[in-house]
């Protein structure tokens, strides 16, 4: 029951409509408007800010209004435009007291203003229409309301490209299906003007008046938590300005809320201070609509006299009984309060009253009447999109056969154009394919080429090398080495006859440093090109150069696998040069103590495998990139097209692997 009479009670906020927006910030407005009016350099801006002036005040002040309106008129000269405008302020003004002359003036405006094709005309069509069609409403014509909104303000607002203002079509016709239980409607009506108002800075009022709406809507459908989420919103808005006329529209809202919610107590206080507030303001209509939300209020809060009470009040107000809707809402509300009071003869008189007007006859009519004017709306606006469309298509039929004969010349020749265009493009890009081609071509050869020389240039440089150590060597051993020994054995000689005891000590001593010279002069020959390498092969030149380099205090175990078989000579120098620099590492650097060598041969791979006992060393340091013996056995591997593989860990030893091509 409590949904059903609240439907009604939205009814009354339709009264606010015939009301122009006022500012949040009126003051900041006020003075906006009254600059411009003293301060343009035009009279004809001045006049339109006096004729604004006018409009504020129209519900206000009635001195004050017609005050501006003179001075607007004045300043219009002999401005047709501006006198048509003029009587458009004037017929607002008039429109509280003479509805009647208000009505004329509105048509003859709109009728005037036809001969103006600009936006601002036809953005003043609408405005005209609009309030033209609220003052149908206050005669309960809300059929005509709803047409003239549909038909006339919206299709002239859309003609003039003013958002706010289609904004405002939108809002009411988001009231318009509210009062008519069409939420879903009320709903995109309303959410499409809040989208408009917020484009527009200047529309802030506006903005409030339809999250009131919006908030309404939401409340009246079942969607609370979405109804108190906007008045929160809308609250934050107007806190900046506690005397605004919108806190009355919130107030009111938000009362509807509470009531709806069962939350009585809550509702009587916001309504109250809603009511505070408009005695303040001295803006009685909105007072009046407080009341009656008062009354709901207090009727669920069983408090049936006071509902009464505020009944009776508000059927001693004419503009409450003017309307229909108002009155339904008072008969039907004295019928239950008489019923709670237990004057079941006065409830009876009362709900007799009620059935007479038959509210559900009303809503029914409401809600078929402005449902077929929606569809009414669409299809107007479809079939201007179809007229749009057949206009469009005659036009470019007219144009295609005017051109058709040019396009199919200019196709002709962009066709043959575009043939000579490819096959160009096709005889550039094979060109350059080809030309890329050669060039990479030749790169390659020539990158072969130097790769080639490179070869060439380090097998020479290593051939000279083992051939100047052999030249050297031979020298040493057969020139050198030969007088060496000479010298030994005629020293030798001279021990036979018989010195003396002093000159047979010092005999002995040099012959002593000629043997030592001798011995050191065939370690360096045979390090420098060794004879068992030439004479023995290469399995016994690595056994004797592990012997060699054993000490007490150095072990080396050297094993051999199949290492015997055909090895190109220079190659075994190579490989016997690598092992003697991996064990000069291994003793001078790594100061190892046990040394394990293997070596063997599988195919034409041949693989050397080395592992020590030593401190070991960081791979990625500076020295071990840069060092002179690493850098030597590495050239020696890549000359031999190998590759070797280092593992060293600090203070546990090395190990290397090396795999080397021998074919």
């Amino acid at each position: 029951m409590l949904k059903r009479i609240v439907l009604i009670l939205v009814l009354l906020s339709t009264m606010s409509w015939c009301k122009g927006q006022v500012p949040l910030n009126e003051q900041f407005y006020l003075d906006s408007l009254g600059s411009t009016a003293s301060q343009a350099k035009t009279d004809s801006i001045k006049a339109r800010a006096k004729f604004e002036l006018s409009r504020y005040w129209a519900y206000k002040d009635s001195l004050k209004t017609e005050n501006y309106l003179q001075q607007g008129k004045l300043l219009a000269h002999q401005s047709a435009y501006l006198k048509i405008l003029y009587q458009f302020y004037e017929a607002y003004f008039l429109a509280r007291v003479y509805p009647d002359k208000s009505e004329k003036i509105f048509r003859k405006t709109e009728l005037q203003l036809r001969s103006y094709s600009t936006r601002d005309a036809y953005l003043f069509r609408a405005k005209a229409w609009y309030e033209y069609g609220i003052l149908q409403f206050k005669k309960d014509k809300y059929d005509v309301l709803t047409d003239i909104v549909f038909n006339k303000s919206l299709p002239l607002a859309e003609k003039a490209g003013d958002k706010p203002f289609i904004g405002s079509c939108y809002l009411i016709l988001s009231n318009i299906f509210k009062n008519a239980a069409e939420y879903d409607k009320a709903e995109t009506y309303g959410l499409k003007a809040i989208e408009l108002f917020k484009k527009d800075k200047a529309s802030s009022a506006e903005l409030v008046s339809a999250y009131h709406v919006i908030a309404e809507n939401y409340t009246l459908s079942g969607k609370n938590p979405k109804a108190r989420a906007v008045l929160d919103h809308t609250w934050r808005m107007l806190l900046p300005y506690p005397e605004s006329e919108h806190l009355l529209d919130y107030y009111a809202a938000e009362g509807l809320y509470f009531t709806v919610g069962d939350q009585f107590k809550k509702a009587l206080s916001s309504i109250e201070k809603g009511i505070t507030l408009s005695k303040k303001l001295k803006i009685a209509y909105k007072e009046q609509r407080l009341l009656l939300q008062k009354f709901y209020a207090s009727y669920y809060d069983k408090d049936f006299e006071k509902a009464r009470t505020v009944l009776v009040y508000l059927m001693e107000k004419p503009p409450m009984m003017k309307l229909s809707i108002n009155r339904l809402q008072l008969y039907h509300g004295m019928a239950i309060t008489y019923k709670g009071l237990g004057k079941m003869s006065l409830a009876y008189d009362w709900m007799d009253r009620y059935s007479k007007l038959s509210d559900s006859i009303f809503h029914g009519k409401l809600k078929s009447e402005v449902n077929a004017l929606e569809i009414k709306y669409k299809n107007t606006e479809k079939q201007k999109e179809i007229n749009e469309l057949k206009a469009n298509n005659v036009q470019a039929a007219l144009a295609a056969k005017n051109n058709r004969l040019i396009s199919w010349l200019l196709g002709s020749i962009s066709f043959f154009l575009l043939i000579v265009a490819a096959f160009s493009l096709l005889y550039y890009r094979n060109n350059r394919k080809l030309l890329a081609q050669k060039e990479l071509s030749h790169q390659q050869h020539l990158n072969e080429i130097a790769q080639q020389q490179q070869l060439q240039y380090s097998q020479a440089m290593l051939e000279g090398e083992e051939q100047e150590r052999r030249r050297l060597a031979r020298d040493l051993h057969d020139g050198l080495g030969g007088m060496l020994a000479g010298a030994k054995i005629n020293l030798s000689g001279q021990l036979e006859n018989p010195p003396s005891d002093g000159q047979r000590a010092n005999l002995r001593k040099v012959i002593g440093q000629l043997d030592n010279s001798v011995t050191e002069l065939r370690r360096i020959a045979h390090n420098m090109m060794p004879e068992n390498l030439l004479n023995f092969g290469l399995k016994t030149a690595l056994k004797d150069l592990c012997e060699t380099l054993m000490t007490n205090s150095t072990k080396i175990d050297f094993q051999a696998f199949e290492i015997d078989g055909p090895i190109p000579e220079q190659t075994q120098i190579t490989i016997y040069r690598i092992v003697q620099e991996m064990l000069a590492n291994a003793i001078r650097h790594a100061q190892a103590t046990k040394i394990l060598l293997q070596c063997s041969k599988n195919g034409h791979m041949f693989f050397i495998t080395q592992e020590d006992n030593g401190k070991g060393f960081e791979l990625n340091s500076a020295h071990a990139e840069n060092g002179t013996g690493l850098n030597n056995i590495r050239n020696r591997v890549g000359f031999l097209k190998g590759k070797m593989e280092i593992e060293s860990t600090i203070n546990e030893g090395t190990i290397i692997n090396i795999e080397l091509h021998v074919d």
